[in-house]
């Protein structure tokens, strides 16, 4: 299998393939495309791989399989290997997990645009706008509530690492980036998806990449 992704120090969408594909524990291969460059709209048409997806990332090729957007990436892999590697077994909180993944896949809109990844920065203090306000309570929320629930296996939204982790990684990664004051609870699962061995290697990989995208640095700054 190839992925292809985007940058990885802004990318939070290749981000979450780039977990999915870790978490199946199958053999895969990268490539990755630098976001956004010189004559980027013509430029991404000349990459075949990408075609499917009109230019965007990541997409995921299994001989000549092509899948595209990050949870279908995720939901494509658990029906290769087996979807308890990904989903809670108990209906209550596989149930519960869905509705976290698909909310973090469709909503969120002030958070993502206001707080966008960036992993070249380093971290700021940000006042946060009222709308990415109640966008970062209604994440608090949803974590409360999953570990108060399903998290006494670990230190896992729903005990051990999986699909609603893969998803809400960017959302750590954008929290601690910005400063955002969160209560001991939360704070404790930042620190475990934050020092979680596949995040540690993704953030330097990120670092090895000389590839920067001067408006998104200056957007995450303003």
């Amino acid at each position: 299998m190839k992925l292809i992704l985007g940058n990885r120090s802004y990318s939070s969408w290749s981000l979450r393939g780039w977990l999915a594909a870790r978490q199946s524990g199958l053999a895969f291969e990268t490539r990755v495309i630098p976001l956004y460059g010189d004559n980027w709209e013509e430029a991404k048409r000349a990459i075949p791989e990408l075609a499917p997806a009109q230019g965007k990332v990541p997409v995921l090729w299994d001989g000549e399989i092509v899948v595209w957007d990050s949870l279908a990436i995720l939901e494509y892999l658990a029906d290769k290997v087996g979807r308890d590697r990904f989903w809670p077994k108990a209906d209550d909180a596989r149930a519960m997990a869905r509705a976290m993944v698909a909310e973090m896949h469709a909503g969120f809109a002030a958070m993502r645009s206001e707080l966008p990844m960036n992993l070249r920065m380093a971290p700021i203090a940000k006042p946060l706008e009222p709308a990415v306000h109640a966008d970062v309570e209604r994440v608090l929320t949803l974590w409360a509530q999953a570990r108060a629930r399903f998290g006494q296996g670990g230190p896992f939204l729903f005990g051990t690492f999986g699909a609603a982790d893969i998803f809400f990684a960017p959302v750590v990664v954008r929290l601690r980036q910005y400063g955002v004051p969160v209560p001991g609870f939360a704070a404790a699962y930042m620190d475990a998806i934050w020092e979680h061995e596949w995040l540690e290697a993704w953030r330097v990989a990120a670092a090895d990449e000389a590839w920067s995208i001067p408006r998104f640095d200056a957007a995450a700054k303003a």
